[in-house]
């Protein structure tokens, strides 16, 4: 299946030049998201996964059904101040400014196995942020998966040594 077909582009958004890929329209078929998770998890499936973890918020509605397909559990990753216990925290370069992503201290225990997965892999600013948050706490990342790949942004460079799954590629 070409999944390529479900996912609406829209010219210009967020702003001149830009490509969007709009997931929602394959979150709203329910035959299709299920049958993109169920891809997802026969590409990852060989991996060793103890946990999914997922940045927001698309993040979410990947690694949230991933993880219930895979039967493990599933970390959220959020931004500064959205957690509700003691956090760790990583800083990352935004286009225009500066972000931080956080997790629970307790949210990956070490040696522990986990995927991230996600909607996009662009640049990889988000995905490498989200990689060194698992690390910080002891946590080996096995693989990444995302939805959509832009191939050209080349997000992997800032993945070395890490396997990234991706169902849709598209290049400029």
């Amino acid at each position: 299946m070409d999944f390529k077909d479900y996912i609406r582009v829209i010219p210009d958004f967020p702003q001149p030049g830009i490509s969007f890929k709009d997931i929602t329209t394959l979150l709203n078929d329910g035959e299709k998201y299920r049958l993109a998770i169920e891809e997802l998890k026969s590409r990852v499936s060989h991996l060793k996964i103890d946990l999914i973890a997922g940045p927001e918020a698309r993040g979410f509605v990947v690694g949230a059904p991933l993880a219930y397909a895979l039967g493990v559990g599933f970390v959220p990753i959020r931004k500064s101040g959205k957690l509700p216990y003691e956090t760790i925290e990583v800083g990352y370069d935004l286009e225009y400014g500066k972000d931080k992503l956080a997790m629970h201290t307790d949210a990956v225990k070490p040696g522990q196995n986990v995927l991230i997965a996600d909607d996009l892999l662009a640049t990889g600013g988000t995905i490498s942020t989200s990689v060194d948050l698992v690390r910080k706490l002891g946590g080996n990342v096995v693989g990444t998966a995302f939805l959509i790949e832009l191939g050209d942004l080349n997000g992997r460079a800032k993945l070395p040594g890490i396997d990234v799954f991706s169902l849709v590629h598209y290049d400029f």
